[in-house]
C-alpha cells in the first residue's frame, strides 16, 4: 500500500482533534446522486456571530472506466471554478489534476496544473500555480515498515528563489499512529499521535511550538467514544483550558446530525463560549 501524501502525515490525530466539531456556525449539506453517476452537492453555512450565510453549489462526475472525474461549482462570493481530473489513464500510479478559478466581478482567476504518482513505497506531487508567482511546488514520502519521511518545497520561478520547505516523520501501524512536521522553515513544529485503544475507544493528543515567536508549547487532548453503529461523542481539552464536546448521530441512512461546543473554562461567565450544528442529507 502507498504512503500517504506529505500533508496526511499525522491526519489520524488531527482528525480526532479537529473534525465532528461544528462550533460556531450551523451548517447544511445535501448531496445527491444519478443514476448515470452524477453528484451534486449544496452546501451552507452561517455563522452565529456576525449572521453571514455562505453556500456553494456543486456538481462532480465521474467516468470510472476512463479514470475521469470532472468537477464544477459556483459559490455565493461569484466564484467559479473548473476541476479536472484523470487517474491511471496515462500511466499506473499516475494522477493528472487541473483547477481552475475565476471571479467575474474583479476579474481575478487563478490555475493550477499538478501531477500525482503513487507506488508501493513513495508518493511523489508537484503542482505549478500559473497566476501566484509562477510557484512551483512539490513533496515526496517514502515509507518502510511503517516508518514514514516526507518533505515539502515551493519555488518562487519568477524571483528563483524557495519561498517555504518543510519536512516531517512518522511511524504507524493497526494500533498507533505518531508524526512530527516541522514547518515554516524549520521556525515551528507540531508532534501528534493516535491511539486505537479498544474497538471502540480512541485517543490522541498534540502538541505545537513556534520557535520564531518564542512561544509557549501549546498541548491538545482528545478521545472519542462510540456508543453504537450509528453514534459517537468527541471531547478535547487544550492547555488555556478550552474545553471541545462533539456529539454524532446517524438519525438514519443518509442523514447525519452533529452538534459541538467549544467553552472556555477559565472565563465560564463571560460570553466567550460556541456552539454549533451540521447536518448532512446524502442519498
Amino acid at each position: 500500500m502507498s504512503p500517504p501524501f506529505f500533508h496526511d502525515i499525522g491526519k489520524s490525530s488531527n482528525d480526532l482533534l479537529s473534525k465532528d466539531y461544528p462550533v460556531g456556525s450551523g451548517k447544511l449539506e445535501v448531496h445527491t446522486t444519478t443514476a448515470n453517476g452524477v453528484k451534486f452537492s449544496v452546501l451552507g453555512s452561517k455563522d452565529n456571530k456576525s449572521g453571514a450565510i455562505g453556500s456553494e453549489l456543486k456538481t462532480k462526475y465521474s467516468d470510472k472506466s476512463r479514470g475521469l472525474t470532472i468537477t464544477e461549482s459556483w459559490t455565493t462570493s461569484n466564484v467559479l471554478s473548473t476541476q479536472v481530473e484523470l487517474v491511471d489513464s496515462i500511466a499506473k500510479g499516475v494522477k493528472f489534476d487541473l483547477h481552475g478559478s475565476l471571479l467575474p466581478a474583479v476579474g481575478s482567476k487563478n490555475a493550477k496544473a499538478g501531477v500525482e504518482y503513487k507506488q508501493d513505497n513513495v508518493v511523489v506531487r508537484t503542482a505549478l500555480d500559473l497566476f501566484k508567482g509562477p510557484t512551483l511546488t512539490g513533496d515526496a514520502v517514502v515509507g518502510s515498515d511503517g516508518w514514514l519521511l516526507g518533505g515539502e518545497v515551493a519555488y518562487d520561478v519568477s524571483d528563483a528563489k524557495v519561498t517555504r520547505y518543510n519536512a516531517a516523520i512518522g511511524y504507524s501501524n493497526k494500533e498507533y499512529t505518531v508524526s512530527l512536521h516541522a514547518n515554516n522553515q524549520m521556525s515551528s513544529f507540531t508532534a501528534g499521535y493516535f491511539h486505537r485503544v479498544a474497538a471502540d475507544i480512541e485517543a490522541g493528543a498534540r502538541a505545537s511550538w513556534n520557535k520564531a515567536a518564542n512561544s509557549p508549547v501549546n498541548i491538545e487532548v482528545g478521545t472519542k467514544y462510540v456508543l453504537d453503529k450509528s453514534a459517537f461523542v468527541k471531547a478535547k481539552i487544550d492547555n488555556t483550558g478550552r474545553l471541545g464536546l462533539g456529539y454524532t448521530q446517524i438519525l438514519r441512512p443518509g442523514i447525519k446530525l452533529s452538534l459541538g461546543g467549544l467553552f472556555d473554562t477559565a472565563r465560564l461567565n463571560e460570553n466567550s463560549h460556541k456552539v454549533g450544528l451540521s447536518l448532512v442529507l446524502e442519498s
